[in-house]
């Protein structure tokens, strides 16, 4: 019983019958402007259900029609914003004939709902205060459109509370109903919803990559900087500490403009991939792992340029992610670098003696995870462990995946 009464106590209900009865303000226009619909007490005022609805389709047709039905719905609807699990109506003008076509049904809708909800809004707490009155013999009971009186009984005040009862169920189901119609008519199609999904999707895609680039960068920048002043302590050379102090600040240096760009990404939301290192920048990654005692040999084969930009710059962090594993885990060993660009494709290789106790990557294993992840998704494969008495990286992309 008294969750059957609790919808009585809610705000939202009679928020939703402002909503439904104020269509009765377009039954009223046509009610004056149309001689003979407007005696809502017999069924010629049945006409006023159905004398707007070609008035009602052409309003629909104009864009700016859903946006205004779309914040009334909102506004009165949807009171409470996101209550009883109910997402809010998304205000919007309409984007397509289907938006049109929508809108058109929820006009109809609403007009035919609120019409009848604002009838019964005056005329069944009027019927009760008739059966109060004729319970009392003061006067007969006249009951609207059957256009019939019945002599007073006393019985009729038994009748009083169930008009009561009836107008509130009906409005409370009536401000169901057109709720739920909100949501298919007047919120986004199916097609614009899979369209804010897939775009959402790509976000996170992107939010998720930029994470990882974010992880890579600043990972080597610590890796380098640790491996620096280790070695800078245990050398007690004013000139090599010098030289770790320079290597530590150009590192960090670079590591601060990835960490400014990767924010500003986040913050605007729109990715900007002209100042993403590629592997042209090679170079500084080299310089980095030699000035962590390092011995690296490279060979650049090939024109860095005619790599496409996307493989260039995932490119860019592979050889960086493996650098990192290698002055993390191998320290000053030598290793050799290969960027060959031939026809076949991009291949990276990167390789350093495995020694006892060094080189063979324990952790996480999130960065070689990270390897295989970014050459998969650009079509290529990864390969990462012992090779011939050496720990190697060997990547190979394909040039024509995204070029």
């Amino acid at each position: 019983m008294i969750t059957a009464l609790r919808p009585l106590t809610r705000s939202v209900t009679y928020a939703r019958w402002l909503h439904l009865v104020t269509a009765v303000v377009l039954a009223t226009v046509f009610a004056f402007v149309t001689p003979g619909i407007g005696n809502m007490d017999n069924w010629a005022g049945a006409w006023l259900l159905v004398a707007p609805l070609p008035l009602l389709a052409a309003l629909a047709m104009v864009p700016g029609v859903r946006l205004s039905e779309g914040m009334q719905a909102q506004l009165l609807l949807f009171p409470a914003g996101r209550e009883a699990g109910d997402p809010p109506v998304a205000p919007a003008p309409s984007a397509s004939w289907e938006d049109r076509w929508r809108t058109a049904l929820w006009l109809v809708l609403r007009y035919e709902l609120g019409t009848v909800t604002a009838f019964m809004s005056v005329h069944l707490p009027t019927l009760t205060v008739n059966l109060l009155r004729s319970a009392a013999g003061h006067r007969p009971l006249h009951i609207p459109l059957t256009q019939t009186s019945h002599e007073p009984h006393w019985w009729y005040a038994l009748l009083a509370p169930a008009a009561l009862a009836l107008l509130m169920a009906f409005v409370i189901g009536a401000g169901a109903v057109l709720a739920r119609a909100a949501h298919a008519l007047l919120g986004p199609s199916a097609a614009a919803r899979l369209a804010a999904l897939e775009q959402r999707t790509e976000r996170l895609l992107e939010h998720n990559r930029l994470a990882r680039e974010l992880h890579d960068s600043v990972g080597h920048a610590l890796t380098v900087a640790v491996v620096q002043a280790g070695a800078a302590r245990a050398a007690a050379s004013p000139e090599f500490t010098e030289q770790a102090l320079a290597a530590i600040e150009e590192t960090g240096r670079h590591a601060l403009e990835d960490l400014e760009r990767v924010l500003k990404l986040l913050r605007e939301d729109t990715p900007c991939l002209a100042d993403r290192p590629s592997l042209a920048d090679a170079e500084r990654l080299l310089s980095a792992a030699r000035s962590s005692g390092a011995r690296i040999t490279a060979e650049v084969m090939g024109a860095l340029d005619t790599v496409p930009g996307p493989v260039s710059r995932e490119g860019y962090r592979i050889v960086q992610e493996a650098l990192t594993n290698v002055v993390r885990h191998a320290g000053p060993a030598d290793v050799s670098v290969r960027i060959a660009v031939t026809t076949d494709g991009l291949e990276l290789d990167i390789s350093n003696p495995l020694a006892e106790g060094a080189g063979v990557i324990s952790g996480s294993g999130s960065g070689l995870r990270g390897i295989r992840e970014r050459a998969t998704l650009l079509g290529g494969r990864a390969e990462t462990g012992e090779h011939e008495g050496t720990w190697r990286v060997r990547v190979l992309l394909p040039l024509s995946a995204l070029g």
